[in-house]
């Protein structure tokens, strides 16, 4: 048969618990579940938001003076890029041979306190394929990170297609979305915390959203436009996290122990379910075929037929923003975490060329 043929794969998103603010111990389940996952077979395996240490839902339930203690563990216990844990999950996806998307808080090598809510994908042979920062810290998450930018807003060509990444809230951004479908995105990688208490009393089961049904409207709305497969991945709030987390504050014991769970899910690029959801520990596999985005386009493609260039323009910055630019007349240096020149000053012997 002639033309170009796409990829199939098989995906798995998984739903889990951290050992709280315990990193070591986290990439030592992250060993073992993305061995069972490459034993379901397999190609790409997600994990949750800020899984690696945890996700910081004191930030949304303590007041500021009383978060110091677990923002310092937080940081003790996060990745930086690269170090020594994140050399471990290259390994964890060398050895089983296979995309690993996850999330973690990365830390500064520049700042001791300045964190990110990163996405991290590394490929098969272990390479870093991207690192994604939240580039809005949601509400109360302001207190423990930093803002992203705009540099990782990209979609990755890959052996199973072309993969993006945004982190929970970023999912209702319309603009980050379409940045990504407008890169060609295929698979598009969502990934939430274990809850998200907003209220107390909210609803029936917990002061927070039905994030079961929340993230599915959004993976929905979000495959159905850009005609694409989304693999989200959410956390889970375990006991102990729970026990830790009411140490000294026993009146969120009730509240902790009733809130709405999250969910994990497939979605396909007609918006409907493929495989899941999940409430509880778990993993979800599907295997997809980026083949079937096409016909689909044919009706709707909001980055081609279906869409008025000349009245709608979209512009991003994708420039990687340092805290500070140092350069004298022979030579410019910057911050550790600051690759790259763009928008700094010439030095005085680039400019004499």
């Amino acid at each position: 048969m002639s033309g170009d043929t796409y990829p199939k794969a098989r995906v798995a998103s998984v739903q889990a618990a951290p050992v709280f603010l315990d990193r070591e111990a986290t990439i030592e389940k992250v060993a073992r579940l993305t061995a069972e996952a490459k034993q379901g077979g397999a190609d790409l395996v997600v994990f949750p938001e800020s899984f690696i240490p945890t996700y910081p839902v004191w930030c949304l339930l303590l007041a500021p003076i009383d978060q110091h203690p677990f923002f310092q563990r937080l940081f003790e216990n996060s990745v930086m890029v690269p170090s020594p844990a994140f050399s471990s999950l290259q390994e964890i996806a060398r050895a089983n041979d296979l995309f690993l998307s996850i999330g973690v808080t990365e830390k500064s090598d520049y700042s001791l306190g300045a964190m990110w809510n990163t996405n991290i994908l590394i490929d098969p042979e272990g390479n870093l394929v991207n690192k994604h920062r939240k580039i809005v810290p949601t509400w109360a998450e302001k207190l423990v990170w930093a803002s992203g930018d705009g540099s990782s807003l990209r979609v990755d060509d890959t052996a199973i297609g072309r993969i993006g990444a945004l982190i929970c809230g970023e999912n209702t951004n319309t603009l980050a979305r379409y940045s990504l479908v407008s890169q060609g995105e295929q698979i598009h990688i969502a990934t939430y915390p274990p809850c998200w208490p907003i209220k107390r009393g909210m609803n029936s089961t917990g002061g927070g959203y039905n994030t079961a049904d929340i993230t599915r409207i959004r993976a929905a709305a979000h495959c159905f436009e850009g005609k694409l497969f989304t693999i989200a991945s959410s956390g889970v709030l375990a006991q102990d996290a729970i026990d830790q987390l009411c140490e000294g504050h026993e009146d969120l014991r009730p509240f902790l122990e009733n809130v709405t769970p999250a969910a994990s899910m497939i979605v396909g690029p007609d918006g409907q379910l493929v495989a899941g959801p999940i409430t509880e520990e778990g993993i979800v596999y599907a295997d997809i075929d980026i083949t079937t985005e096409i016909h689909l386009k044919g009706v709707h493609d909001i980055v081609g037929s279906y869409q008025r260039f000349d009245i709608f323009q979209v512009y991003i910055n994708r420039s990687v923003q340092a805290p500070a630019a140092f350069y004298t007349n022979e030579r410019i240096a910057m911050a550790p975490s600051a690759p790259g020149k763009e928008n700094l000053p010439v030095a005085a012997e680039e400019a004499s060329d």
